[in-house]
């Protein structure tokens, strides 16, 4: 049975969320205001919705050819580890618990119980406002989807920061934005420029180099360093999952932390197949949210790569346009197939 706190959470719909989220942005600190919009993205209430409202679930995760670990329920202490709030997730979790085991009126502001959450964790912790508001409304988003008895039945223990995420907010924000230097000629044109992309912030080896104007797919294809099929059955070929070249498939959707200016513009096929997955890119030339093998880089980013991926986006948001492409594999002939069938709405 859900308490009155939760129930009056569940009125809120994705994009009530959002709206709020972004009125929040100018209260969270810019070393977690792009991280926050982008876990929002990567766990979207809609969807959440939906699946829990068909009649077989198992079902409709097929259809929609889901892979990866797309629930929350499944990951309720580690879903935010790229944020730099995810260090207060403890302190975060228990008073979101407190919260809605005291509260028996209903939730009119949903901003204003983010805040609260971010002002109690302050009271204990002293940190700074900024740098819990984005993980106080991931933390409220996680008690919606998963409820309040799998959110409290987890240890809530952080990750330990490391590499980058063991330095300062406002250092973190300075490295990002930071590009390789090209050495004393690096300003011709003639000039092989290389980037790097760092994929995991929190590890010394959580990274990878293109060459200027190349796909971030294809760069991180060629680390071989590590056995990624081993981490994640979905990464046949580097660290970012792939299956096509071609935006076919919608296995290489991945978040820009820093550096979405550095890349080169949605083009349409681009923008169309995003809506067909169901993926929140938004309408910026240059979003947070960008198919890995259409993005071309013209500098360092740093980027996060969410654990699943799926075709929802014409059963959840509807209006989705068909647009025709060539899949490169077995298993990508299949996603096209669901994407086909999402878009003839079947």
């Amino acid at each position: 049975m859900m308490t009155t706190f939760e129930n009056s959470l569940n009125k809120f719909d994705e994009k009530d969320w959002l709206k709020t989220l972004e009125s929040l942005l100018p209260e969270i600190h810019e070393v977690d205001r792009r991280a926050t919009q982008i876990w929002f993205r990567f766990y979207p209430l809609a969807l959440h919705k939906y699946l829990q409202s068909v009649e077989d679930k198992a079902v409709a995760v097929q259809q929609f050819v889901m892979q990866g670990k797309f629930e929350l329920k499944d990951q309720i202490d580690n879903s935010h580890h790229f944020l730099y709030g995810h260090r207060f997730w403890k302190e975060v979790k228990e008073a979101i618990i407190t919260r809605t085991n005291s509260s028996n009126s209903e939730t009119a502001n949903l901003a204003d119980e983010i805040r609260q959450i971010a002002k109690d964790v302050f009271g204990k912790t002293k940190t700074d406002m900024n740098l819990l508001t984005g993980i106080a409304a991931v933390g409220l988003m996680t008690l919606t989807q998963v409820g309040l008895d799998a959110f409290r039945n987890t240890g809530g223990e952080a990750q330990t920061p490391e590499s980058l995420m063991k330095k300062s907010p406002d250092i973190i924000v300075a490295e990002r934005a930071k590009d390789d230097s090209q050495g004393l000629f690096g300003f011709l044109k003639t000039v092989d420029k290389s980037w790097t992309v760092t994929w995991d912030e929190s590890k010394q080896n959580g990274r990878f180099k293109l060459t200027n104007d190349e796909e971030i797919a294809s760069g991180a294809a060629r680390d071989q360093s590590q056995n990624w099929l081993a981490q994640d059955p979905r990464c046949g070929e580097g660290v970012i999952p792939v299956e096509c070249r071609s935006a076919a498939c919608g296995t290489c959707w991945v978040g820009i932390l820093c550096g979405a200016e550095k890349l080169s513009e949605v083009e349409p096929r681009e923008r169309k197949q995003m809506k067909i997955f169901g993926y929140n890119q938004g309408d910026d030339a240059k979003p947070i949210l960008r198919l890995a093998c259409q993005a071309r880089s013209f500098g360092a980013i740093s980027l996060v790569i969410p654990p699943w991926n799926g075709v929802f986006g014409k059963k959840v948001y509807g209006g989705i346009e068909h647009i025709e492409l060539e899949p490169a594999t077995t298993s990508a002939v299949k996603l096209r197939q669901a994407i086909t069938d999402a878009a003839e709405n079947k």
